[in-house]
């Protein structure tokens, strides 16, 4: 039998849809998120997806000093893979999103390729105390939020990445993704081959099951073609972030982990930081018999352009 490939660990550091509230555990400012993208990355993640928030409550942000000041912390201590958001945080513009790929030119950015509800609002009932008033009115607003991805939208963020040589990672929520992503590809403003990220369990998107991971795969696979894609899967919670990242394995795909994802590393239990979560997807990998991809091993896998060509 022919080996699987290097298996590719992303771990998605903090987010913006997790709230202080939810974890005392979740990075906040520059020089936390850049500790937990090197812990992440020596427990073996070679790919960090990062946001930014505001350093004196931990709302998201888009502010560039504070995006250059984490990008910068984050090389300085390892040489991992860095992909920036462009889903950005609620209420974000479309130019606020895309403005950190002219700005620092990153090997990676997110590329959320469909318009869509995207809530959080049951989070409501499960806290007791707020410890920043932005976050109740955030997790409630999202009850009436729709993230808004349009074609309009899709085409300034892709001629964008295009024209500073940024790898887009396209998030794919469900099978309209698939055929969003199709049809930019074939108007050329998406280059093959992609890398996608099967994002499941969003309330608003598709269900978190192994069904609908080989579902969307399965159609990726007759759309595109075995050669035009990479992909990677996310489970939105626990135990999903796991189960799924197990199937994901099992089928020769990548996975990815974090505190933006699932803030429990067992059952209850609150992960202290993305590392064990990392910890935890590298132990059920090497069950597996899958070996873990290196930084420099993903860059090759993925074809980025190499971090000496980043702008921070």
């Amino acid at each position: 039998m022919a080996r699987m490939p290097k298996l590719i660990i992303t771990c998605a550091l903090t987010g913006s849809a997790v709230g202080p509230s939810q974890t005392p555990y979740l990075p906040i400012t520059p020089a936390q998120i850049a500790d937990e993208a090197y812990r992440a990355y020596k427990a073996g993640a070679a790919v960090v997806h990062v946001h930014v928030r505001n350093p004196e409550d931990g709302s998201a942000t888009a502010d560039l000093n504070i995006w250059r000041e984490t990008l910068k912390k984050i090389k300085e201590k390892c040489n991992v893979v860095i992909c920036a958001t462009t889903g950005g945080g609620f209420g974000m513009t479309a130019e606020q999103r895309i403005a950190v790929v002219p700005e620092f030119e990153p090997e990676m950015c997110s590329l959320d390729i469909e318009s869509m509800n995207f809530s959080v609002f049951p989070v409501a009932e499960r806290i007791k105390e707020w410890k920043y008033p932005w976050e109740k009115l955030v997790v409630e607003l999202s009850k009436d939020f729709v993230f808004k991805n349009t074609f309009a939208d899709l085409e300034v963020f892709t001629t964008t990445m295009k024209k500073h040589n940024v790898k887009p990672e396209v998030e794919i929520y469900g099978t309209n993704g698939i055929y969003n992503m199709g049809f930019i590809a074939r108007q050329g403003w998406l280059d093959l081959p992609v890398h996608i990220q099967y994002v499941l369990g969003v309330l608003g998107g598709t269900f978190s099951t192994a069904y609908e991971l080989t579902h969307l795969q399965t159609e990726t696979h007759r759309w595109l073609g075995a050669d035009n894609y990479t992909w990677s899967v996310i489970g939105i919670g626990y135990p999903a972030e796991f189960h799924l990242g197990a199937v994901g394995m099992a089928m020769g795909g990548h996975v990815r982990v974090g505190i933006e994802d699932n803030i429990f590393v067992k059952y209850k239990v609150l992960a202290k930081s993305n590392a064990e979560l990392v910890e935890k997807i590298r132990k059920i990998a090497e069950l597996f018999e899958r070996e873990i991809a290196t930084p420099d091993d993903a860059r090759q896998i993925l074809g980025l352009k190499g971090i000496s060509k980043v702008k921070f």
